[in-house]
């Protein structure tokens, strides 16, 4: 399914109602704000540069932006996409596509931390999501090494990152369907038993050691 862009009018509608209700928030309480921008981790072909700038502000930099003076930005990244001269480049049958036909990129999450924080001028970075759909364990395991990675080098490079949440804890229902699996633990929806997949053990010895 591939959505329709964005309203530009809307989105700085919905930017001066998250501003608004930013001041409140703060007038009244000591909790940190900010929201969550979904980073489509977008690359240009060669020549489609201020292509890529146009869809990028329409999709994500218009919010990116929209969270300066925030306290914290919401990355929500799982795969990269490319732009050409005529927009969005569908992504072509691969084996390596996740179950929802999108490329299996575990690089996007330190390109979606790296582009939000450059766009923010320096804004803290929470990711508050990130996993991969798929029904081969061993392929979840090496995608959620390889994402934490890139964050790391954005840590290591300088860029303040708060956190890391995985998505899901368990198979969960995706945009009206049950199939896509992302969690760390099967559920049978006959019975509802659920079984944790080896990728929750070995997520958590990552939490443990705090490295991949």
């Amino acid at each position: 399914m591939r959505l329709p862009a964005p309203d530009p009018e809307m989105g700085a509608a919905l930017v001066k109602a998250h501003h608004a209700v930013r001041e409140v928030v703060r007038a009244n309480t000591d909790a940190a704000v900010g929201w969550t921008v979904a980073s489509r981790a977008l690359a240009a072909r060669p020549g489609a540069e201020d292509r890529l700038r146009e869809i990028e502000y329409v999709w994500e930099d218009l919010y990116v932006e929209g969270s300066r003076g925030d306290d914290f930005v919401g990355v929500r990244s799982y795969t990269s996409e490319w732009v050409g001269p005529e927009g969005i480049e569908p992504h072509p049958p691969h084996p390596d596509n996740t179950m929802v036909g999108k490329a299996y990129r575990p690089d996007a999450l330190g390109m979606s931390v790296r582009h939000t924080w450059d766009v923010t001028g320096g804004i803290p970075v929470l990711v508050t999501e990130n996993g991969i759909s798929t029904t081969d364990d061993s392929r979840r395991i090496a995608y959620t090494q390889g994402a934490p990675n890139g964050l790391f080098a954005a840590i290591d490079d300088g860029i303040d990152a708060r956190g890391y949440l995985h998505r899901s804890a368990l198979d969960n229902y995706r945009w009206g369907d049950w199939k896509p699996t992302l969690g760390l633990i099967a559920v049978d929806r006959e019975t509802f038993e659920r079984h944790p997949k080896p990728s929750l053990a070995w997520l958590g010895d990552v939490a443990r050691r705090g490295r991949p």
